[in-house]
């Protein structure tokens, strides 16, 4: 059996379909039935039902994105940083195998050679380095406070997208937002993310941490040109003139944008779509909500 945190989120859910599908058992558990958020009473609950393995999806992006996290900086500290910490004091003490959702938003640009971030690349945009946003500082904190902890998996998302219509959904929001930002992204799609996460379990690879991206990146203009070109979501697409112009009108903390290498991931043998080929599946199988 396989214990979930934070089945009912947007990451939480594709977790959930992909162990239905292969028909694994798992709980998902929710607060509201046993509070999770505390090591002792977690770590019972596994000493008790000794699953194999425990996912934690749970943490604090903010609706509808990070703008929110500079409102809740309570909530978003809890979420993102402290309770990782709480999962790992149980997991530990119960002997229980897990992995932990992160996130590449704690990196912004490239490397100096233009090059992706590795996981040996220290976070450049986090608490400790320049003006990032709350969100990205709670992600690396959350990071940090798992990097001397055995046995678990740390995976970074990176602008999760996929064929359904979604507020999540990175293509969703592309289309629905009024103005865009150009920038240069490494991004994941949901699904494939999923899965490979879960196949680090499935064939016991290595545990530490991995960036989970489609390999390549894309600019955002890129990715509207397939969103013309599919006929998904007709309109015209309007670009800021530049980031100072969005940071002025529409944003209220500074963005993560950054390239990242996913060839950790291929070099344990879990191999993702190439990130356009994977934007171009999206869009043909494309669900409107």
């Amino acid at each position: 059996m396989i214990y979930l945190l934070g089945g009912s989120g947007y990451v939480g859910q594709a977790y959930q379909a992909l162990l239905l599908r292969k028909n694994i058992p798992f709980r998902n558990l929710r607060r509201a039935e046993l509070d999770y958020t505390n090591p002792a009473i977690l770590a019972a609950a596994l000493k008790a039902d000794k699953p194999a393995f425990l996912i934690n999806a749970a943490g604090y992006t903010g609706k509808p994105n990070v703008d929110a996290c500079e409102l809740h900086k309570t909530e978003c500290l809890f979420g993102n940083a402290v309770l990782p910490g709480l999962i790992a004091q149980a997991c530990t003490a119960a002997g229980v195998p897990w992995g932990h959702v992160s996130s590449g938003c704690i990196y912004t640009g490239s490397r100096p050679d233009g090059t992706g971030f590795t996981e040996t690349d220290t976070p450049n945009f986090s608490f400790r380095t320049n003006n990032c946003s709350f969100y990205s500082g709670t992600k690396a904190l959350g990071e940090e406070i798992l990097a001397d902890k055995p046995n678990v998996y740390i995976w970074r998302l990176r602008i999760p997208f996929d064929h359904v219509d979604s507020p999540r959904n990175y293509l969703t929001k592309l289309m629905r937002y009024a103005k865009l930002l150009e920038a240069e992204n490494s991004i994941s799609q949901l699904h494939e993310f999923v899965a490979a996460t879960f196949a680090c379990w499935e064939n016991r690879v290595p545990f530490g941490t991995y960036n989970v991206t489609n390999p390549g990146h894309v600019t955002t203009r890129e990715v509207v040109s397939l969103i013309e070109k599919s006929g998904v979501h007709p309109k015209k697409y309007e670009f800021f003139a530049s980031e100072a112009e969005f940071m002025k009108l529409a944003a209220k903390t500074p963005r993560s944008n950054c390239v990242m290498t996913s060839a950790k991931l291929a070099s344990v043998g879990i191999q993702m779509t190439p990130v356009r080929d994977s934007i171009e599946q999206a869009l043909r199988a494309w669900q409107k909500a």
